[in-house]
């Protein structure tokens, strides 16, 4: 099971016809200090009902998910970023 986090500061590109681009993020570590990542590809997973994903979060249609790929000590990993469009929010499973 993936860890969630549910502070996570995003910068997004907000397109014209209402689409969120999610183009970099950062969180903060144990240490207290933030670890920014540039997101170098996403998918955005499309389904209109609620239903819970892989890492235990539930998502509706007030929901997007976006499956990111990012470079992390080197490696390319996916992670998942998860936004709320009511609360205007971000999390992210790691």
């Amino acid at each position: 099971m993936s860890r969630i986090i549910d502070k996570v500061d995003v910068i997004c590109e907000h397109k014209a016809d209402g689409k969120v681009i999610p183009m970099r993020f950062r969180i903060m570590n144990e240490d207290g200090s933030y670890e920014a990542y540039t997101i170098k590809g996403y998918r955005e997973i499309m389904r209109k009902d609620c239903y819970t994903t892989p890492d235990g979060v539930t998502v509706c249609s007030k929901d997007s998910v976006f499956e990111c790929r990012v470079l992390i000590l080197d490696l390319y990993r996916t992670v998942r970023l998860y936004y709320n469009k009511d609360r205007c929010s971000w999390r992210i499973a790691i």
